[in-house]
């Protein structure tokens, strides 16, 4: 898919003033985020996918629009694994309710600069050296394992002891919140106020789990503009979907389990693809099958389906068992 340099500078123009214009919103208008808004922007922001993904069926056919939609499911579905982090972070904080809006847009929009990074020297490896395939596969495997074997807090101890440590030595802060400012003035001297730790603490933890994503995405599509768009996407929606799905994390009980089954799976797809690029099509008696985009999606969708059915239904079982 060739994609002329006009496309990528109206798509990121146009992501750009989004982003420009939702942080203009939320600095001119700090206030604590309702249900009812979060879902209609929720909606805004899955529409504006959709209407993307059209755009490419007319413009470049199926193929890009169903490697599009299947990156831009499992980047979104793998982001709310970021949720939980941006919970204990916070909470940990204290950020007030009025201004969690600005700092995770803030927080967002600076991991989405350095995805791009990311996505950028992804595409270059991937063109460059086709044993690459095998080397994300192996990674997405290893991460679906530890994954789902992971004990409960882990997370948080990896964030409070590898972020947030780090830029409390690094960045100097005042004790006290001022509003919704990044920089106040105590005693005549310029420092920053801690929204700051937790805008940098969300884009890097935001960048520590595309370590992850990126290349489960580049098991779904290798256009480097697919990869781009499917994670900018998913990352816009990303903070209205916080504020959406607050008090439901708890009650996702068995997401870990799923993602875990996603990212193996397009482990196994990438090294089924580059052993498919050597010419290898058979191990002794057995034949290497090769998963299109369409089983892709349909195997990403189902599975997220069950998982999250499977949660809720597990959540009401333990709700009720309380209280008998």
């Amino acid at each position: 898919m060739h994609v002329p340099l006009w496309v990528w500078f109206v798509t990121v123009l146009v992501i750009c003033a989004i982003i420009v214009a939702d942080l203009v919103w939320a600095d001119r208008r700090p206030h604590t985020v309702s249900m009812r808004e979060a879902t209609m922007w929720v909606l805004l922001y899955v529409g504006l996918a959709g209407v993307f993904c059209l755009i490419l069926l007319f413009t470049a056919g199926s193929g890009p629009a169903g490697e599009f939609l299947a990156g831009y499911i499992t980047e979104y579905s793998l982001s709310v694994d970021n949720l939980f982090v941006f919970v204990i972070l916070l909470s940990r904080f204290a950020v007030p309710a009025i201004n969690q809006h600005k700092v995770l847009l803030i927080g967002i929009a600076i991991s989405l600069v350095l995805r791009a990074l990311f996505i950028a020297a992804g595409t270059a490896a991937v063109n460059a050296f086709e044993w690459i395939f095998y080397l994300f596969g192996a990674l997405l495997i290893y991460t679906a394992v530890k994954l789902a074997f992971q004990n409960e807090g882990e997370e948080a101890d990896f964030t409070e002891g590898r972020i947030v440590r780090l830029m409390r030595r690094l960045v100097p802060t005042t004790k006290e919140y001022d509003g919704s400012r990044l920089v106040t003035t105590v005693d005549g001297r310029r420092m920053f106020t801690p929204m700051v730790i937790v805008v940098l603490a969300i884009g890097a933890a935001n960048v520590v789990f595309a370590l992850d994503s990126i290349p489960a995405i580049f098991g779904l599509t290798q256009v480097g503009f697919l990869v781009f768009a499917a994670n900018a996407f998913a990352l816009m929606g990303l903070r209205q979907l916080y504020f959406l799905l607050g008090g439901l994390l708890d009650r996702l009980l068995y997401l870990s389990y799923g993602l875990a089954v996603v990212l193996a799976f397009i482990g196994v797809k990438l090294i089924l693809e580059a052993m498919e690029s050597e010419g290898l099509s058979d191990i002794g008696p057995v034949h290497l099958p090769h998963i299109g985009i369409v089983a892709s999606l349909v195997f990403i969708a189902a599975t997220l389906t069950v998982t999250s059915v499977a949660s809720l239904a597990a959540s009401r079982h333990r709700a009720a068992s309380r209280v008998n």
